[in-house]
């Protein structure tokens, strides 16, 4: 849903001039797979030893089902031409990615 969303806001976004990249733990063959299958437009990197998700804070403990392992927590990052984090939206939603996304760009 998230890959999707910001799939369709794609012409909007790139009227802004900002470009999605997705980051995830999955291989790249993976990646590719997901990406053909929603007609994603966009790169997508793998982290697989997750110093990226560590770096931004998303690495850590999450629960399901009450039990307890380690894994991505759904974010997302707004990050200017200079690599600064303008926004962080911490265990966003998937549909309310790109809504946010947008809310934010079009101030």
């Amino acid at each position: 849903m998230q890959a999707a969303s910001l799939r369709d806001a794609g012409k909007r976004l790139a009227q802004l001039n900002v470009e999605v990249v997705g980051v995830s733990p999955d291989p790249p063959v993976a990646q590719k797979k997901f990406a053909e299958k929603n007609s994603l437009k966009f790169p997508l990197l793998s982290d697989p030893d997750h110093k990226v998700a560590q770096n931004y804070g998303v690495w850590g403990q999450k629960t399901m089902y009450g039990k307890k392992f380690e894994g991505i927590n759904r974010s997302s990052f707004l990050i200017d031409e200079n690599g600064n984090v303008v926004t962080a939206w911490y265990k966003i939603s998937p549909q309310a990615t790109a809504p946010e996304a947008l809310k934010a760009l079009e101030k």
